[in-house]
């Protein structure tokens, strides 16, 4: 891990809710982390874990009805939460980039992609067209676009699946930023092109030196790329560690849950996978525990009860659950039981 010199990125007990008809939704429920520069930190979680809600937080791209409700972000010293909407423009693109889901629904089809990229730069650096134009190439070329000069006249219609995302993925680099957010970049790719994007970000990555926030589902994904993964559950990071720790020795339930409904090769042929039990959390009614004590096959009273600590294990590992917790044997008489 980088000294604290390197800290880029400070996130501390994070809380952001939607309020909806229906009562208060928490979707991010006090996450912390930091992240320091050309670390590359992957976030995992199912569908409507608060991945995603995360990043746009980060961004200052929440929109009603949701709202930062607890917390701080800080980039580089500067609480982000405070930033006017004049800062937060000069930030978003230039300092943090983020390359969204969906490709195809991020371009603007009316627009060639030489013209929006260009736009991107032109908006943070002053620039003349000709210098815009060289640029543009330069970046189509660092992300393997083949021809640059002609696809920067072509529209987003005209490209493939993975050219686009290539072509994403160079608007966010074109400004060189410190820290890129990519949420999903490569979960409508087949594996073929999702290797190529994978190996291209590592890549780059490693030229840039700068920091990288993984959102995704796919645990195979985060073995290639990431340093440090989190492991995120009903708006809550329940267990965070560095690759090797996650994969090899994962702690909480849920994680080796993940683990066990993902196909591996090193499996025998016959062996079949493992589903998580029922189905996420209602984030509009939580349980009064831990949210995934209903899902657990290792639950015990208390998790119903209590939402458990945060136990700080060995290298940098930690994991929310009562089953690590030294002291669980202290809190009720009927701690240990399962239910």
């Amino acid at each position: 891990m980088s000294e604290n010199k390197d800290l880029l990125l400070s996130v501390k007990d994070l809380k952001v809710s939607f309020f909806t008809h229906a009562g208060e939704i928490k979707a991010v429920n006090g996450i912390s982390y930091d992240l320091h520069r050309g670390e590359v930190m992957g976030i995992v979680g199912e569908s409507g874990s608060g991945k995603s809600v995360e990043a746009y937080s980060i961004m200052g791209l929440l929109q009603s009805p949701g709202k930062v409700v607890g917390g701080s972000i800080t980039l580089e010293g500067e609480d982000v939460l405070s930033f006017s909407n004049e800062q937060l423009r000069k930030m978003r693109g230039n300092r943090i980039s983020m390359i969204f889901q969906n490709p195809m629904t991020c371009l603007n089809p009316v627009y060639t992609i030489g013209n929006q990229i260009a736009e991107a730069l032109r908006a943070h650096k002053k620039v003349t067209s000709a210098e815009a134009k060289k640029s543009v190439i330069e970046i189509l070329k660092l992300v393997g676009i083949p021809n640059p000069e002609k696809r920067i006249k072509q529209y987003p219609h005209e490209l493939s699946g993975g050219m686009r995302q290539r072509v994403m993925i160079a608007l966010a680099l074109i400004c060189e930023p410190d820290l890129l957010i990519a949420d999903e970049p490569t979960t409508a790719l087949d594996v073929t092109i999702q290797a190529q994007i994978l190996e291209l970000m590592r890549d780059i990555q490693r030229k840039t030196h700068m920091a990288i926030i993984f959102i995704t589902h796919n645990l195979g994904v985060v073995s290639e790329i990431c340093d440090r993964v989190s492991v995120m559950y009903a708006g809550k990071i329940v267990e965070t560690g560095k690759v090797d720790d996650i994969f090899y020795s994962p702690k909480h339930p849920y994680t080796k849950g993940l683990l066990k409904s993902m196909p591996r090769v090193d499996h025998e042929e016959y062996e079949r996978l493992v589903p998580i039990k029922g189905t996420p959390v209602d984030m509009l009614n939580p349980p009064e525990g831990c949210a995934f004590a209903p899902r657990c096959d290792q639950c015990m009273n208390i998790c119903m009860k209590k939402n458990p600590p945060t136990m700080e294990l060995e290298n940098e590992h930690s994991v929310r659950c009562w089953r690590l917790a030294k002291d669980n044997v202290q809190t009720g008489g009927d701690a240990n039981e399962s239910v």
